[in-house]
């Protein structure tokens, strides 16, 4: 048991990152069909069920103790469903968007995909950063932020309109670059394969990659609600974005635990999906000032150690 342990603990970020994303090009490369990528990502989803049960983080997380796995689901399907129509548009919009031209279709598949991944990281990362900053946009973020564990479907779980926003200004310099149909499908699935790692409770080891990548310990602390301090990481894929917009932080004081994660001044936040949907319209001033940023604290309100 104690290698399988630590087979998950340092095999599982490469086999997601390099293993299935690896998969899903060739696939693509090969002349398979593009929605055989489909049950590749299903069977990632499942593979990250499983070892989060064999090497977890926190053994708390892998337990639904607010009623939110039904909501986890509803926001999982959603969220599925909208990349699936963004991409089902996708040929139309370069029908009516100006194509620039300039894509390097003359790079191999993978390389193109790099390129693209490059680019809807940056974009990505400052739409994730205003949504920290910006009230109307913190109020449909708050959503993501409102869970009480951190889990592989934990990414899934955002706002609609949010996951929109994200869709439309990470893609937006691509279409317009020419961005071919099959590259944005590969988009999409290394996005979901980046979330599930991004959100997995394993317990992973990541060595000098851990601050490169966007992922484990980093984006665990962009989720903590000490006081604000989740307002850094807000890379997708990597962390070259914060650490050029100061953003980066590698490690707190101490690592988050069970109970140190959600939105401060929030510890009852709705896990109604429904209410989920609603409640950026109704309640506006939901958690904190969005940008705040003071030491972590411990629960009786001293300053961590």
């Amino acid at each position: 048991m104690a290698f399988l342990v630590s087979l998950v603990r340092y095999g599982y970020t490469p086999l997601m990152l390099i293993g299935f994303n690896g998969l899903a090009v060739w696939l693509v490369a090969s002349g398979y069909p593009l929605w055989s990528v489909g049950p590749l990502a299903l069977a990632a989803v499942l593979l990250s069920f499983l070892v989060e049960r064999i090497a977890p983080y926190e053994e708390e997380w892998n337990e639904d103790h607010h009623g939110d796995t039904s909501k986890d689901w509803a926001h999982g399907i959603v969220y599925e469903f909208s990349t699936l129509n963004s991409l089902l548009i996708l040929p139309g919009l370069t029908l009516v968007v100006p194509n620039l031209g300039i894509w390097p279709t003359h790079l191999p598949l993978w390389a193109q995909l790099l390129v693209a991944i490059v680019v809807a990281d940056a974009m990505m990362t400052l739409i994730h950063y205003y949504s920290h900053k910006v009230g109307w946009m913190w109020r449909l973020h708050q959503v993501h932020h409102g869970v009480h564990r951190l889990y592989g479907f934990n990414g899934f779980v955002r706002h609609p309109l949010h996951h929109t926003l994200d869709l439309t200004v990470g893609m937006a310099p691509l279409i317009l670059a020419g961005l071919p149909f099959d590259v944005a499908v590969l988009l999409g699935f290394t996005v979901v394969i980046q979330l599930l790692v991004q959100h997995t409770n394993v317990d992973v080891v990541l060595g000098p990659f851990g601050r490169l990548l966007a992922v484990g310990p980093a984006h665990r602390l962009h989720h903590v609600h000490w006081d604000g301090e989740g307002d850094v990481n807000f890379g997708l894929y990597f962390t070259v974005w914060d650490q050029l917009l100061g953003t980066f932080r590698a490690e707190a004081p101490r690592a988050p635990v069970a109970g140190d994660i959600g939105i401060t001044g929030e510890p009852r936040f709705t896990q109604s999906y429904l209410r989920q949907l609603i409640l950026p319209f109704v309640k506006q001033n939901a958690g904190p000032e969005p940008g705040l940023r003071r030491e972590p604290r411990e629960p009786n309100g001293a300053p961590a150690e």
